[in-house]
């Protein structure tokens, strides 16, 4: 039997007609808001657990421990955030922008101090330090990326215009990849070496930039949908709970998320190892971080004509194919030089590209089909809960990372590692990855069931019984 659409959602769905019209300056505001949230986030997958072993000088596995722990940890705040945000009432301001301006402080701040370090201190002292500051960043990001994740359905009710926040979202996460990438490896980096002063120099740079961009957000983005009905449905968590069950593309796309953000932290958290210690060029991975930023940038123009023509489904796995093809011929060919080996990487990048500007739009059919099940539109809880096996994949990255470093036998202290070791590092950044985005594109093609005409049919389901309620 076909699911029955709760005829509540649109009555209780309130558009503030006093405000401006949505335009472009609410895109740039969420162009800023996840600007500002990468400025650290990058910054702390890409080079945190190297900054750990080399200047703190903790062990490769226990910095994978810290990484698992906290991550499962993030992932439990972020879906009790989601629900208390989904609870609050909407103020002047909205729901969800007070909560970016205000917690992006101590974000912030908290951020700075992980990258302080304390000459002369025991390695106690030190690792105790990284559990404390890691952990405390990590829960105020919740309490600005889950707010900040799920203003784009009350900036518009437009299906078009949302998917254009979702570009405009993606753009921000780009450029800011491109800055840290391209510039954090000349700043942190001296002599092929990691150094205490630069890392919180980078720090502080990054803290400014990001602090400028969160309030770029809350000024330039508004808020003008309301659901005046915080305490009916919304406090239905059994109802909740038992349509999150039965929403297969939900527990697809779950499934798939995990697996990309697990590859992908992994491989982010290696490749500082590889090209530091393998093609001895810690500069290489500036370029590496502009071609990442190219290839979006690139591929971006390609993804509404071939999602158009194809669907988002059929378009992001075939773009994840790719990837994993060329990953596989990088670990089949070991004797790479550096310069081959980006070059390669490259059009690895462009294929997995179409993947990362597609994702929002899976989330938003997700959200749709859960409102179909359940006549809820929940959509702090929903990308609450995206957000959770993202950080379950961190979670899991981030232990992988440490373990796998040490047990190909990285040591910190040698300034030249051994064959065997160099040849893990490079299997961790080619085979590794190439495996997970096979997985990921069986997952994608085979299991993911809104593909383009179910994706059209549902959204036309939805828009048909919301104007027969406003009738």
């Amino acid at each position: 039997m076909e699911p029955q659409f709760g005829l509540k959602t649109a009555e209780k769905l309130i558009v503030r007609e006093e405000t401006r019209k949505f335009g472009i300056r609410d895109k740039l505001g969420y162009l800023f808001g996840d600007f500002g949230n990468d400025f650290f986030f990058i910054l702390v997958s890409s080079f945190l657990m190297v900054y750990y072993t080399d200047i703190f000088g903790m062990s490769a596995a226990l910095v994978g421990g810290l990484f698992l722990i906290a991550r499962l940890w993030d992932a439990v705040a972020d879906v009790a955030w989601g629900r208390f945000i989904d609870t609050r009432k909407s103020g002047k301001q909205g729901k969800f922008r007070p909560w970016v301006l205000r917690m992006s402080f101590p974000l912030v701040a908290t951020g700075v101090l992980m990258f302080i370090h304390l000459p002369g201190m025991s390695t106690g002292f030190y690792e105790a330090y990284a559990f404390v500051t890691y952990i405390l960043w990590g829960t105020f990001y919740s309490t600005v990326n889950i707010p900040y994740g799920s203003m784009a359905s009350v900036i518009t009710n437009d299906p078009v215009e949302r998917t254009s926040l979702s570009t405009f979202r993606t753009l921000g996460a780009s450029l800011a990849g491109l800055i840290i990438n391209v510039a954090g490896p000349l700043i942190i980096f001296v002599d092929n070496q990691a150094n205490a002063n630069r890392f919180l120099l980078a720090a502080v740079i990054f803290g400014i930039l990001s602090l400028s961009c969160y309030m770029a957000c809350y000024r330039l983005s508004v808020e003008r949908i309301v659901d005046p009905d915080v305490q009916g449905d919304k406090a239905n968590l059994a109802k909740t709970l038992k349509g999150l069950i039965r929403n297969k593309p939900l527990v697809v796309i779950l499934a798939a998320s995990l697996s990309f953000m697990i590859c992908f932290m992994l491989v982010g958290a290696v490749n500082v190892y590889l090209f530091k210690n393998v093609f001895h060029s810690a500069a290489a991975l500036s370029l590496v971080g502009f071609l990442q930023a190219a290839t979006v940038f690139v591929a971006m123009p390609l993804v509404k004509p071939l999602v158009s023509k194809f669907g988002k489904k059929e378009t992001a796995s075939a773009g994840i194919l790719l990837a994993a093809a060329v990953y596989a011929v990088m670990y089949a060919m070991p004797g790479l030089s550096v310069q081959a080996f980006i070059a390669l990487l490259a059009v690895a990048m462009f294929g997995y590209a179409f993947f990362n500007l597609v994702i929002w739009a899976f989330v938003t059919d997700v959200i749709d089909y859960h409102e179909f099940l359940t006549g809820l539109r929940e959509d702090g809880t929903i990308y609450s809960i995206y957000s959770f096996a993202r950080k379950v994949g961190q979670a899991i990255a981030g232990g992988l990372g440490g373990f796998a470093i040490a047990a190909v036998g990285y040591d910190a202290k040698l300034n030249v590692q051994s064959p065997a070791t160099l040849h893990g590092i490079y299997t961790l950044s080619t085979l590794v990855p190439a495996v997970i985005l096979s997985a990921i594109f069986l997952i994608v093609a085979f299991l993911y069931p809104l593909n383009k005409t179910r994706t059209l049919q549902l959204a036309a389901d939805l828009k048909k019984k919301k104007e027969a309620l406003q009738k």
